[in-house]
């Protein structure tokens, strides 16, 4: 009877020389080089970067005086701001592209029932990060801009700056973005055996209060926005927790608990 391979066999062959990885590293950054210019290629077609701009730009318009538009204080921002923006959802949108190839450089140094689980991981979580990020777009900055002119005096106009609108969204995408990573971190922590699923219950209320302060840190300083950041990451850590409980029980044996059972096996 033919022996199972051991761990050691399933990686045996997968080892590459040192400057073999910094070759595929540089492929990878060139695929994903690539993936990003014809994004910008094809977003500078259509809709174009004023097109861009009037999307990201509509939250707040609707909140302006009729008629009001954005100003560009600085000398090039008409320039660099749709250029930035550009560059920005064109990032976006080849986000799974980049973690494809991000998860296909470290693929060779993984195990067989790893590769199983890691794929899907990064598809999921680039679709909790398009998540997010149409969170904040349709509904963060509707609220939120809608909560901030309400304290506008009638005799202030309020006419932003398009380059700090758009950084001060970029910082909204981004934080969350990564929040709504909140459900992978906690199926990792368990998977690699970091806590288990009885410690993440008692830490939720813990992780409730962390919640708050990283929404009151990262969001600007408006209850809206705050509550729209702290509430999602409570309710997607319960959702961690639920998928750690199921990926737990799909993950295979660990090789210490093979080998116990292979032993009980052969005294029976």
């Amino acid at each position: 009877m033919s022996e199972k391979p051991s761990r050691e066999d399933e990686m045996a062959g997968t080892e590459q020389p040192f400057v073999q990885h910094l070759m595929e590293l540089r492929d990878r950054l060139l695929y994903c080089i690539y993936g990003i210019a014809l994004a910008v290629a094809v977003l500078a077609i259509w809709p174009g970067p004023n097109g861009l701009i009037d999307f990201i730009a509509h939250p707040i318009k609707m909140h302006m005086p009729p008629d009001a538009k954005l100003i560009a204080v600085g000398v090039f921002s008409p320039f660099f701001v749709p250029l930035k923006v550009l560059m920005m959802v064109a990032v976006l949108a080849v986000l799974p592209w980049i973690m494809y190839q991000l998860w296909a450089f470290v693929a060779p140094g993984l195990y067989s029932h790893e590769k199983k689980f890691a794929l899907p991981l990064i598809i999921f979580g680039s679709f909790l990060a398009y998540v997010g990020i149409a969170f904040v777009q349709f509904f963060v900055l509707d609220k939120m801009f809608a909560f901030i002119q309400g304290f506008t005096p009638e005799s202030v106009a309020a006419t932003p700056d398009i380059a700090s609108y758009v950084e001060a969204i970029l910082s909204l995408y981004l934080a969350f973005g990564l929040a709504f990573q909140v459900p992978i971190v906690v199926m990792l922590l368990v998977r690699f055996g970091v806590v288990d699923i009885d410690k993440l219950k008692s830490f939720r209320g813990y992780f409730i209060v962390l919640s708050f302060v990283i929404a009151a840190v990262v969001t600007p300083p408006d209850v809206i926005s705050q509550l729209a950041l702290a509430i999602p990451m409570c309710v997607l850590y319960e959702v961690g927790i639920i998928g750690a409980r199921w990926f737990k029980k799909a993950a295979p044996l660990s090789e210490s608990e093979e080998e116990g059972k292979t032993s009980v096996d052969s005294h029976s």
